[in-house]
């Protein structure tokens, strides 16, 4: 039998083993408090879905295209939707009211503008961006005969940095908003969308600094060429986006003067709302 010397070693080893296992267990893990349970872990991002679909509806005051009324200074409802797909390519359409067309021409009945577009867009380094497409503006209706129709089509292309962007969009077609044998008119545009406020209160969210400026060139037609500019600002206002801008043009005046005597290239304000889904 063993002595009783020989027993006491193993006997301080265990009880500085179970000691030790003790403390182990009673110490709690950096973050938590003792006889809290640990946090579970935070679950993983939800992958990114193949395909995005994003509507939108607005009003506005008047509906002003490149610096020209389209709805001779009255109101408009517009919207679109658009489908998106995680590789860059997007499709999607859109729509608005407008009275130039019948305002310009009796005879011609065409009160809605329905377009359709569809393209590429990604991202480069340095924060720069790139967006390639095509664009079919479509005007149903009726039309005396020998009236050459608005239908138009551009081919665009477009570059943006941060809240900078400029896109130049070519006329692939025939005619240019009813231009007949204008292929290769062309329009130029630079705008800025500048974020001031990213939350103000709990009522007003982003504020934005809107500002732009182009130019529209018809081929075979230059004295209806000219230059227009924009500015203005828009907040979010109650999960709506609400906003006001200013447009001019330096167009011919004669040029630009419908037969119910407004000059719709002067300058022009508009007022919207409009919802994003």
């Amino acid at each position: 039998m063993p002595s009783r010397s020989l027993l006491r070693p193993s006997f301080a080893i265990g009880a500085i083993a179970l000691l030790c296992g003790t403390a182990i267990a009673q110490t709690p893990i950096p973050g938590t408090s003792p006889g809290t349970t640990p946090p579970a872990a935070a679950p993983a991002p939800a992958p990114e879905p193949d395909w995005t679909f994003t509507g939108n509806v607005g009003l506005y005051s008047q509906y002003v295209f490149r610096g020209v009324s389209q709805t001779n200074e009255k109101p408009a409802l517009q919207g679109g939707f658009d489908l998106g797909h995680k590789s860059g390519f997007y499709v999607g359409t859109w729509a608005s009211n407008i009275s130039w067309l019948s305002d310009a021409t009796p005879g011609v009945s065409a009160s809605l503008e329905w377009d359709f577009y569809g393209g590429y867009k990604g991202t480069l380094p340095g924060d720069f961006g790139y967006d390639i497409g095509l664009l079919q503006y479509y005007y149903p209706g009726s039309y005396p005969g020998g009236y050459t129709k608005p239908d138009t089509t551009e081919g665009y292309v477009g570059l943006s940095w941060k809240f900078l962007s400029a896109k130049y969009s070519y006329v692939l077609g025939n005619k240019t908003f009813g231009f007949p044998d204008s292929r290769g008119s062309d329009y130029i545009d630079l705008s800025a969308n500048y974020d001031i406020a990213e939350k103000v209160n709990d009522v007003i969210g982003k504020v934005t600094l809107i500002a732009h400026v182009g130019h529209q060139r018809f081929r075979h037609f230059g004295d209806f060429n000219y230059t227009d500019w924009k500015a203005g600002a828009q907040a979010e206002v109650f999960g709506l986006t609400a906003g006001v801008y200013v447009t001019d043009t330096n167009a011919k005046t004669e040029l630009y003067t419908n037969p119910l005597g407004k000059k719709i290239a002067d300058t022009q304000v508009v007022a919207f709302v409009q919802k994003t889904f």
